[in-house]
Parts: structure tokens; sequence; C-alpha cells
């Protein structure tokens, strides 16, 4: 959520400066200027901040009611009444305004707002909090989002868990951080016995790696993850056995040419033949099957490891893997929907494969982990809008880690899958970041970039309806047709560009512009040492193709406010030209 805290100094609140502080829930912080009012008989100093600005859900169901939860600290000489006013909108349209009357005085206060939102889904709302005096003037601002969603995977905003650890006390704490990014699932790494076997009477137990577990965490966490609304994915492995399972089943392993099992890593897990019907996926479906009926999981995530392509019989058939994940993906949603109604079902297509089988399956969405050749920041786009396409507009979710300490990468990266309709599995333990492909290598981020995070998930929920899952990529489409003088907006460039990326919903193009100007290289790995170039009044031209444009608006994550704001626009032939007012990381031009 975007904040804006004020200090005020009365006998007509003059400004007297600004006292800012980071909070859970909210991150950005920009000076407003209130006019002066009429001097009041008394002087007084008046600091007042929000120190909590929280739903109590990730996302809200058609027909329940949408809860937002405020607390306020004020420190002033004595009391005096106040209004807080909560404006909510979906897109550039007001939808309602909800006031309550209160009296500040020194220390804390809570304050509520519910709204029942239209059932209609998805939809994103943005909503804009206010805190006046009752002459009108701006004590304090801020700004959140939330969404109405039918089932998450509308709009999967993926995190991670993975300490288990038995007697860890910090379940709803660290359940509740991650909800003020709306993170709506979580998936639960390593959280099993073995690979092969996930369930164990013992407790704690040790898993392959050594680390000691209990189910009585992964319990609670699940818990603690329903009472936000969030679901519960648990981390499987779809070929992987542990060297003790195979050595009772040696002749369920995937075989290389000449006869041998496959081992993934050195004696640590064997390959099992996963096509459907085998023993193993048998075995497997059979496990997923307690899972389901024995803990409160909400799905299946299936991990692989991207290879092999094609695996071999002990008498040397070859048979190709990837039809035989696919197939055993279906059979896995096929129980899930038996065994747990609206549960889902997702694969891991390590380094893009095989995205062609695995799109069109019934999995719920895309989940793709990002590895060379796929290394720079435009081809994070190109993978979603292919996995989108493969997948009849099913939603994506990217796999893509990065140091939280390269800043400025962690922030191009997220612009670019979230303008592009993707998600981000990133956010988890103590809202920290994903920062290798072993989740348990987590790394904190900066309070900086805790804010800046904060605001582009606000955004992408405020404007799902623009660019997210439900609207169909054009950049294609736009390609050559966005200009912005004296700056290239050429993808194939890689970098010191602009980068266009337009999305279109019925009646309305959303168009992205990334600021990729002065990072040095296309590629999202290579540290960037300063932020891109901050420009300012671009002229930008775009070709509309004859369809006439009524309204051009704007908005950007990094300005001071998220709303949506009308620019002027000149029409040339078929071609509509404005003025950009400035571009840090990522602006929001919306053709109506």
């Amino acid at each position: 959520m975007k904040v804006f805290a004020l200090l005020m100094l009365a006998a007509g609140f003059l400004m007297a400066g600004c006292n800012l502080q980071n909070i859970v829930g909210s991150r950005s912080t920009s000076d407003l200027h209130p006019s002066t009012s009429t001097p009041t008989e008394k002087t007084m100093v008046v600091t007042v901040k929000f120190t909590q600005i929280e739903w109590t859900k990730a996302f809200y169901k058609p027909g329940e009611t949408a809860e937002l939860d405020i607390a306020i600290n004020a420190q002033m000489d004595h009391p005096f009444p106040a209004k807080l006013a909560a404006q909510i909108s979906y897109l550039d349209q007001s939808t309602a305004r909800l006031e309550k009357d209160l009296t500040l005085s020194t220390g804390d206060q809570s304050v509520s707002f519910t709204w029942q939102p239209p059932a209609e889904s998805p939809r994103g709302y943005g909503v804009d909090l206010t805190l006046e005096t009752q002459s009108g003037e701006v004590l304090a601002g801020a700004s959140t989002a939330f969404d109405v969603l039918e089932r998450w995977v509308q709009m999967p905003r993926y995190g991670f868990l993975t300490d288990f650890t038995p007697g860890r006390i910090d379940a709803l704490e660290t359940i509740a951080g991650l909800n003020s990014y709306h993170i709506n699932a979580l998936q639960f790494y390593d959280w099993m016995y073995r690979h092969d076997t996930f369930l164990t009477n013992q407790d704690p137990y040790q898993d392959p790696l050594g680390r000691t577990l209990s189910r009585k965490t992964v319990d609670s966490l699940i818990d603690a993850a329903h009472q936000y609304g969030m679901a519960a994915m648990p981390y499987t492995a779809i070929y992987a056995a542990s060297l003790d399972f195979y050595k009772q089943h040696p002749d369920w392993a995937i075989f290389k040419a000449d006869g041998e099992p496959l081992f993934f890593g050195e004696n640590f897990l064997v390959y099992m033949d996963p096509r459907p019907g085998s023993p193993w996926a048998q075995h497997l479906l059979g496990q997923f099957k307690q899972i389901l009926q024995q803990t409160g999981f909400d799905g299946i995530h299936l991990d692989s490891y991207g290879d092999p392509k094609v695996g071999y019989t002990e008498q040397g058939e070859s048979y190709p893997i990837d039809t035989a994940v696919a197939g055993l993906t279906n059979l896995t949603k096929e129980l899930v929907d038996a065994e747990r109604p609206g549960g889902a079902v997702v694969f891991n297509c390590v380094n893009n494969y095989p995205i062609e089988t695995m799109a069109p399956s019934k999995e719920d969405f895309s989940y793709i982990e990002v590895w060379p050749p796929y290394t720079w920041f435009t081809e994070l786009h190109s993978l979603i809008v292919q996995a989108q396409k493969l997948g009849n507009g099913k939603p994506v979710v990217l796999a893509a880690y990065i140091d939280p300490q390269l800043e400025q990468n962690a922030r191009l990266m997220d612009a670019i899958i979230f303008a592009s309709g993707g998600g981000h599995i990133e956010l988890g333990e103590h809202q920290d970041m994903l920062a290798d492909a072993y989740f348990p290598r987590y790394s904190q981020m900066s309070p900086s970039l805790e804010e800046v995070i904060g605001n582009y998930y606000d955004f992408a929920v405020r404007y799902e309806n623009l660019f997210g899952p439900v609207a169909t990529d054009a950049s294609l489409e736009f390609a050559g047709k966005v200009a912005v003088e004296g700056y290239s907006t050429s993808p194939g460039a890689g970098s010191n560009i602009i980068y266009p990326i337009a999305r279109k919903t019925d009646g309305t193009t959303a168009i992205s512009l990334v600021n990729l100007v002065g990072i040095g290289s296309p590629e999202w790995k290579n540290p960037i040492a300063n932020p891109p170039t901050p420009l300012e009044k671009l002229a930008v031209r775009i070709s509309a193709g004859g369809t006439p444009v009524k309204h051009v608006w704007m908005s950007s994550p990094d300005g001071a406010s998220p709303a949506l704001f009308e620019i002027p626009f000149n029409v040339e032939g078929t071609d509509i030209t404005f003025e950009l007012p400035s571009l840090q990381y990522w602006d929001l031009i919306v053709l109506k």
C-alpha cells in the first residue's frame, strides 16, 4: 500500500514538516501540501500516521464482504474531530466512498471499513484513503488494493514457505506479512518426509537432507494460510524417488539408453517412470490421495528437473517424457477434483520444458522456472506470452530467481512480468525474497525494496482488468507503433530502450512502458548498479490503427498516487500524440 504521512502545525494547520515511517502494509511516502485554513484559537502540533492498513483476506470471493483494518497513531496537544474517507474505484470509475468520523487524540486507534463488492470476477479495485480535519485539511493519505476472484488461480500470486521446524510459533504472523502483498497461495517447499513417501507417523522427522521437520508446524501454517484465504500447495516431484525406494523397485526407474538407471545428484534421487499406468505413476497418485485425505493442502504442486527429454525402458525402448508428464498431470488434476473440489494442480516447466504439452493440459496455470538461454529482460515477457497462447489464456507464473541485493534487477523484472499479465513466485518466509532455486536460500529485502515491491503488487491487483491474466497480449499488434521521441522502443535491442508491452481488453488497450535506458546489460541476472535513467517530458506517438481513441489515462506505481488520471492528446491521422510527464521504471498508458 502507498502511504503518505504528514506532520501538521496548526493555527491554520500550516505544514511543519514530515514524519515518515515504514510499516507493515504501508510502504511508499510522499508529501501532501494542504492549503492554509482559518486560524484556530490555539496553536497545536499534530503528528498523524497510519501504522497498519490490512485486508482480512488475500482476495475475496463473489458475495463476500471486503474488510479493511486501519490503525492510526496520532500525537497532538489536544483532541480534535477528524474524518477518514475510503474512495473505492474500479479502473477510472469511482465505485463507492466510505466515511467515518472520529476524534483524533494522542495514541493509537483502530478503524475498519467494510464493503460489499459487486459479484463480478475477476475484478481488481483501488482504495484511496484520506484522513482530514473537519475543515478539509488533509492530515495523511494512503492507497491500497484488493480483488474479487472465484478462485486464486484466476490471478495467482504465489509465495513460498520452507521452515517447518518443530515448535515454530510465528505461523499467523508470517502469513499476515505475506497477506500485505496480496499473496493468495503458498508453495510448501520440501515439507515432506521423502519424495516417494510424503507422510510419516514420526513427528518430528528428518527430510532427505537431514533437516528436522514437524507435521504439526506444517498443519499450523496451512491453518494460518486458510485464515487469510490463501491456498496451501504441497511441493512434490513427479519422478523422484529415494535410493532406498529405488532398491525396492529397481524396474520402476527411468533408464538411460545403456540400460543404467538415471540418477539425480550423486546417489541422491532416482528418476522413476512417470508414464500414466506405470507402477510409479500408480504409487504417486496413491501418495497424492493420502495427502489430500490426511492434510489440509489445497492441491498438488508438481516439480520436475528439466531433463531427461527422452526416457528408456530397461530393455532399451525409448518414450517421450513430455507426453508422459502431461498425462500424469492430467490424472493428478482428476484426483484433486475428486478429493478436493476447487483444488489446484500446477507443474514446473523447468527452462520452459515441456510448455507445449503442459500449457494445454489440465493444470490450472502455467509455471515456468527460468534459466539460460532465457537471459534477457525482454524474454521474460516472451515466455509469459507464449505460455498464455498455448494455454488459451491460462495464467502464468515465473520462477526467476534474483538476489534482492540487486534492487534494480528485481524491480525491473517485476515491472515486466506484471505488465505482461504474469505472476512471479518470489516472496515468502519473513517477507523475504527467493534468491536461489533451493528455496531455503532466500534473502532479505531492504526496506526500500520492500516498499517498491509492495507498491507493484498493489498496482498489479488494482489494474488486473487492464493488464492481468484476463487481458490478451497485443505487443505484436503494436510492434513498431509505439514511438518515444529520442529513444528506441525496439525489444530486439534488449537494453537502452523504452520497452512497450501492450495488452487488450474490451474497448481498452493498456500499454506499459518499462524504462531500460542506461541499465547497461540486457540480461536480468547481470547486476545493475544504478537505476534506469530518469526521463521527463517524453513525446509519445502511438498508431491506433484507425480505431477512435476517446480517452487517454496514465498512472504509475512509482508516482505519488496510483490513481488513473486523464492526459490531453492530439489526433494526427491514425496516430495519437501526447506528452508523458515522466518515466522512472514503469508507466501505464490506457487508451479507451
